[in-house]
């Protein structure tokens, strides 16, 4: 009876069939993420054995920092999705979008309607860390105007909202959906972007959760949120990130 007693829960567990991963950077050697082939295919092991066997890996497109292009990001998607043959491992469904960093240049693959999304018209975008773009609303504007339906990266991380909760609001209001940096549900991004994350949550403002998973050090950390008061937060977002299959 002790071991129904016990708070933490496997993330096997926590991840139930049919979840989508809907941010991580898992494709070799175009941004901040996988170095290679052989740890691309390590970390989609080491969520498959998480219990995520669904995930829609989302490389950074951030100007000439990570100048991804659609075709690019296709190309290693592929590669990734060979090796996993070629490796006899069947049960992992892997795609590929981006993450946006709502700049200049993305404003012209927008015009252009070179964008990649996490599933029909959902697109992943993301801001600097030191300050939103003067043009926020019109970028989201523009976005909903292509007719896509802007997904806002870990918005518990954009400090400069902290103190101006009611910004949060506004960007609900004009359209943009959140997701939820699972591990901001731990102190890994620090205890403001925690305490945050847990007021977006009790406010009801998140649509969505990623792992955002870059090495392996992200992936050991996740183990952190298996809790069963974390599952109870977030189950409804879990549930969500379910259309995206």
């Amino acid at each position: 009876m002790i071991f129904f007693k016990k708070k933490e829960i496997p993330l096997i567990d926590f991840f139930s069939e049919g979840f989508v991963d809907i941010h991580s950077h898992l494709l070799p050697g175009i941004d901040d993420g996988a170095k290679n082939l052989d740890n691309s295919i390590e970390l989609i092991l080491k969520m498959r054995s998480y219990g995520i066997k669904n995930i829609i890996t989302t490389p950074h497109v951030l100007g000439d920092v990570y100048a991804n292009s659609s075709n690019t990001i296709k190309e290693k998607l592929q590669e990734v999705k060979e090796e996993l043959i070629k490796r006899n491992i069947k049960d992992i469904s892997i795609d590929a979008a981006a993450e946006y960093m709502m700049d200049e240049q993305f404003s012209k693959l927008l015009e252009n309607n070179d964008i990649l999304t996490l599933k029909d018209n959902f697109v992943l975008v993301e801001m600097s860390y030191f300050s939103a773009p003067l043009n926020i609303y019109e970028i989201l504007f523009e976005i909903q105007l292509k007719g896509y339906k802007p997904v806002l990266a870990h918005p518990e991380r954009y400090s400069f909202y902290h103190n101006d909760f009611k910004n949060y609001h506004k960007l609900k209001k004009a359209g943009c959906l959140f997701q939820l940096n699972l591990l901001s549900l731990t102190e890994q991004y620090g205890k403001g972007v925690q305490k945050i994350s847990d007021k977006l949550l009790k406010e009801n403002l998140y649509d969505f959760v990623g792992t955002d998973t870059h090495h392996h050090n992200h992936l050991a950390l996740l183990k952190k949120i298996g809790t069963k008061k974390n599952l109870e937060k977030i189950n409804h977002l879990l549930n969500n990130n379910k259309k995206f299959l």
